[in-house]
């Protein structure tokens, strides 16, 4: 019998549950759940969803609404997604001791390849009577399979940014961990996330660009790559929008010489030449060069944030941080910023 899937998003209306680091685990757990209930769908994985909005559940009505979709047999796993706090870094799952630790363990290895640290897979049990799981959505639902996900710590500076930044892909790799666990057929999603892919041990320029139809001269551009070198974790973009543009993207006019693009640019020849990996100093017209950027300053505008400037520039808050010497996150309009030294 094809196992069923219950997605519980954990807390919700008003329990917030942790908050930090301009994460409210409410919302990101809704976030995870909810593309995680479109992807289960895609790849024909039955499953129901415990919330879809911003409700409120007791435990009660939380189990409940568990129990109402599929039962309360071994053919159901309950998956209930959270994020959270006490200053540690990385992923944990918890599986109940009725259950072994194979699912908990397909889902550890497939958030490790897309680069999420992962702590441990474990039990806990309840002080009081160590026979019994400690939470309850784990006792009250007592044959179904069920996990509990700690997808980082939302009071981590360094974690939540993580989170704010790679939930999506964290989430597809669960996905896949449950796909592979139950023997179902895993076709990466075909959408915005896919723009992106998080680099695997491994992996090279060359495969990578192989795997998705493009070029590892093009994959260093777009990336403002300088060098053939990757790290496991890294987020790579594929390919940029039609309506994108490089910003530090010169194309080669007549009467140009590696010389004086370097001087309009402020930048030198040999830095121009090691970020396009040139050889010679010979151009042909046409020809596209990256320019290398030696600072960027940005002007604060109304709505901005720390986080929002930070994704726009494929930073992190951590880093505008520490090379604009900030006490705190706020910002005031006009404010200038200096990006990248």
């Amino acid at each position: 019998m094809a196992k069923k899937v219950v997605i519980d998003a954990g807390h919700g209306g008003s329990d917030p549950g942790a908050i930090g680091n301009e994460i409210t685990e409410k919302d990101l757990t809704l976030k995870i759940s909810n593309y995680i209930h479109k992807r289960l769908n895609e790849l024909g994985i039955e499953n129901s969803l415990t919330r879809s909005g911003d409700a409120t559940l007791s435990p009660t009505d939380r189990v409940k609404k568990i129990l109402s979709f599929y039962g309360n047999g071994n053919d159901v796993i309950v998956l209930s997604n959270h994020i959270n706090a006490g200053g540690g870094e990385g992923a944990e799952i918890i599986y109940a001791l009725r259950n072994n630790d194979n699912l908990s363990k397909k889902i550890s290895e497939s958030l490790e390849a897309n680069g999420r640290e992962v702590r441990k897979y474990y039990q806990r049990r309840l002080p009081s009577n160590p026979a019994k799981d400690y939470y309850f959505i784990m006792r009250d639902t007592p044959d179904t399979e069920s996990i509990i996900i700690e997808y980082g710590f939302l009071d981590n500076v360094s974690d939540a940014n993580k989170l704010k930044n790679n939930w999506q892909e964290y989430a597809e790799a669960v996905v896949k961990g449950i796909a592979n666990y139950l023997g179902v057929p895993y076709q990466e999603e075909i959408s915005e996330i896919n723009k992106y892919y998080i680099v695997k041990k491994g992996d090279t320029l060359y495969s990578i660009a192989k795997k998705y139809g493009t070029t590892v001269d093009n994959l260093k551009l777009i990336n403002n790559l300088n060098s053939n070198m990757l790290s496991i974790g890294q987020k790579l973009l594929l390919a940029k929008d039609s309506e994108d543009n490089i910003d530090n993207q010169y194309i080669v006019k007549k009467g140009d010489t590696l010389y004086s693009i370097a001087k309009n640019n402020n930048t030198t020849v040999d830095d121009i030449k090691m970020t396009n990996n040139l050889s010679s100093n010979l151009l042909s017209i046409g020809q596209k060069l990256l320019i290398p950027i030696t600072s960027i300053i940005y002007e604060v505008k109304k709505g901005d944030t720390l986080y929002g400037i930070a994704k726009q520039f494929n930073t992190t808050v951590n880093n505008l941080i520490d090379i604009n010497n900030l006490k705190s996150t706020l910002l005031s309009i006009g404010q200038k910023l200096l990006i990248k030294k």
